[in-house]
């Protein structure tokens, strides 16, 4: 007769999911930083600093989920996409800047 003592610990999961959520967001942020990067060919001196500042924030905000195992790893290379696309939108608008 098999019965559950309280004296068994919770079955433990392995946080594969987690895992593959880091490695997807970690690998997701390498493109967005290319356009970062890029972005000295249209974005004036002091501004363009200022992407790679908010760039380099996002990234170890993303290290930082990762590390902790929280999923919302995930929504940091789509937040850093959509920074960017706004700024660049904003400066073309308001800022004068051409490509």
């Amino acid at each position: 007769m098999v019965t559950d003592s309280p004296a068994e610990p919770p079955p433990v999961h392995s946080g594969g999911g987690r895992l593959a959520a880091a490695i997807v967001a970690l690998l997701a942020m390498a493109p967005v930083g290319f356009f970062y990067a890029a972005s000295g060919l249209l974005v004036p001196g002091p501004w363009l600093y200022l992407m790679w500042v908010l760039y380099l924030a996002l990234l170890v905000l993303a290290i930082w989920l990762a590390r902790r195992g929280s999923f919302l790893v995930l929504v940091v290379p789509v937040g850093a996409a959509v920074a960017w696309w706004s700024i660049i939108a904003l400066g073309e608008e308001y800022g004068g800047w051409t490509g």
